[in-house]
């Protein structure tokens, strides 16, 4: 599964892409918005997490025409601000909206595999495996 990380600046979008890389998933940073096309051009994401502060309607409705991100699944991130303090995902566009200090590994595989794109791309199963051994060895 191939995510493309989006950050305001270097170390925020390599950031992203250490916490879900650990998922068994392949990640490309990414700073700022103008360079995401660029990077989806090469890359063709299953799926974008992108720093909530860094999204707009304008900038989901241009992605919904390019060829390369319309139909690819946006999940917005957080580091201050809660769910609840944003609007609700389905009535902007997202596939979700998450709060990510808050996320555990259960939550965050759920997470990713609801919200990938439906091109037949699944999360790692070692992934899914240490996540259900991890869950046990916690519990």
């Amino acid at each position: 599964m191939r995510l493309l990380c989006v950050g305001r600046h270097q170390f925020l979008s390599e950031h992203l892409c250490r916490f879900f890389s650990e998922l068994g998933t392949d990640c490309e940073p990414v700073v700022g918005i103008v360079n995401v096309l660029p990077a989806a051009t090469g890359f063709e994401p299953h799926l974008v997490i992108a720093e909530s502060d860094l999204l707009s309607s304008p900038v989901l409705d241009a992605w919904s025409h390019e060829s390369v991100l319309a139909g690819v699944p946006v999940l917005a991130v957080s580091f201050t601000r809660r769910p609840e303090e944003s609007p609700p995902a389905e009535l902007s566009g997202l596939a979700g909206v998450v709060y990510l200090p808050t996320l555990d590994r259960t939550s965050l595989l759920a997470l990713i595999e609801g919200a990938r794109k439906p091109r037949g791309v699944d999360v790692p199963q070692d992934a899914l495996h240490a996540s259900s051994r991890q869950s046990a060895t916690l519990h």
